[in-house]
């Protein structure tokens, strides 16, 4: 659980999408994706499959590499990534 938590954060982060938006698109609470991506083994894992699904991390691979290799090049990946993606909100000057 720890290892998708992770690659989900990841994917997320990498297609900068905030917690608020990924949570609306899997109907889940911003909490609960917090948990997911933290790893909390109490998740439903439907809900973590559906928020895997939407980020687009693949559930089932085919490689053959260990699960501490996945861990460590996740870790890797979010070291690399900022701390928070927002999007930049674009004013509008509705003043006529």
């Amino acid at each position: 659980m720890v290892l998708l938590g992770k690659l989900i954060r990841a994917a997320r982060k990498e297609r900068n999408l905030g917690t608020q938006e990924v949570a609306d698109r899997a109907s889940i609470s911003r909490g609960l994706l917090q948990r997911i991506e933290k790893g909390d083994p109490k998740c439903e894992l439907g809900a973590a499959f559906e928020v895997a699904a939407i980020v687009g991390v693949r559930l089932f691979d085919t490689r053959s590499d260990s699960l501490s290799g996945e861990l460590r090049r996740a870790d890797d990946r979010l070291a690399l990534l900022p701390k928070s993606s927002r999007k930049k909100t674009k004013v509008v000057h509705d003043d006529f």
